[in-house]
């Protein structure tokens, strides 16, 4: 089922998401709400999605950066970015912290402000402290264009969206960021 996907400019997306409780972990409705962002992040189609992105104010997000998505971009533009394919994962009531300074740039999006990119300055290493689905604990450490993936997904469920950012000059639609 897919869900609507909230525009900015909705509240939810500007609220600080509630945490999940030990026992909501792994209930039916917290499976059924993954499964069902999975298949609007899959149809949108983008590389995360964070619950207040489909209205509900809760910190949980899923991440996954198909090979398939990356097939429009250059060798020379995977390896600048960095950008390696990530499997399909699940992060709950999610804990970031920045192993370097915010000073890799690079042009971002959002499914909640479709058709429109901005340079977004982001650390370009993190490590994030989040429960999985089944509520055991992980630690990721990431780089590159997972780290900004991340920090993107997160950001949402802290009420912040890429505008707050960005470098605002570089604010483009995504066709005039294509032409140029």
């Amino acid at each position: 089922m897919r869900l609507k996907i909230a525009s900015a400019g909705e509240p939810v997306l500007r609220g600080v998401a509630m945490p999940l409780r030990a026992e909501e972990i792994g209930s039916n409705r917290i499976r059924e709400l993954i499964e069902y962002m999975r298949e609007t992040l899959a149809d949108a189609p983008g590389v995360g999605l964070a619950a207040p992105q489909i209205g509900e104010p809760l910190q949980l997000a899923i991440i996954e950066d198909k090979a398939e998505y990356q097939a429009t971009l250059t060798p020379e533009e995977l390896l600048e970015r960095e950008r390696l394919p990530v499997p399909f994962h699940v992060l709950i009531n999610p804990e970031i912290e920045p192993l370097s300074p915010p000073d890799l740039t690079f042009f971002e999006g959002c499914l909640s402000l479709p058709g429109f990119v901005a340079l977004v300055p982001r650390a370009y290493r993190v490590r994030v402290r989040a429960f999985n689905e089944t509520g055991e604990l992980r630690e990721i450490e990431a780089e590159g264009w997972y780290a900004r993936i991340l920090q993107h997904e997160i950001d949402h469920l802290k009420g912040t969206l890429y505008l707050d950012r960005m470098w605002s000059r570089s604010f483009s639609s995504l066709d005039q960021y294509n032409r140029h």
